[in-house]
């Protein structure tokens, strides 16, 4: 399944991140989601970035790559059912209010890259935010 989404970074240096799922069953991960038919990945990453985050002034920086892994599951474990690769992109903005828009993504919030390491719950996700950390405290 063919994927997108970002690192949105603000004017603090702070990114957005998003909780997914029902509160008894939720994760918090990148803002990110399926790309639609006829849509290219970049499209597909800004818009995930507003359904879930409610952010719509998005400067693009560049790309960051892709990586593989299964949907998540409550405690960060893997649903072998659905294979994604991700596709991701660093954006930066000037808006400061966090609103999603996305009943499945019912709360998002600026947090430092440490705190991103400590609340990202698929493992995967945290080994990419991981590798590219020195792109995003440079914010390029």
């Amino acid at each position: 399944m063919l994927c997108a989404g970002g690192i949105v970074l603000n004017t603090e240096g702070k990114l957005a991140l998003v909780m997914s799922g029902p509160k008894d069953d939720a994760f918090w991960g990148f803002p990110k989601g399926h790309v639609d038919a006829g849509e290219d990945v970049r499209g597909a990453a800004q818009r995930e970035i507003e359904e879930e985050t409610g952010l719509t002034h998005l400067t693009f920086v560049r790309e960051l790559g892709f990586y593989e892994r299964f949907r998540g599951t409550k405690g960060g474990g893997d649903d072998t059912s659905e294979l994604k690769e991700i596709h991701m992109f660093l954006f930066r903005t000037d808006e400061m209010v966090l609103a999603p828009n996305d009943e499945w993504n019912p709360e998002a919030r600026w947090v430092s890259v440490d705190e991103a390491l400590a609340l990202i719950t698929h493992p995967k996700d945290r080994a990419f935010c991981e590798r590219i950390r020195g792109l995003i405290e440079a914010g390029k």
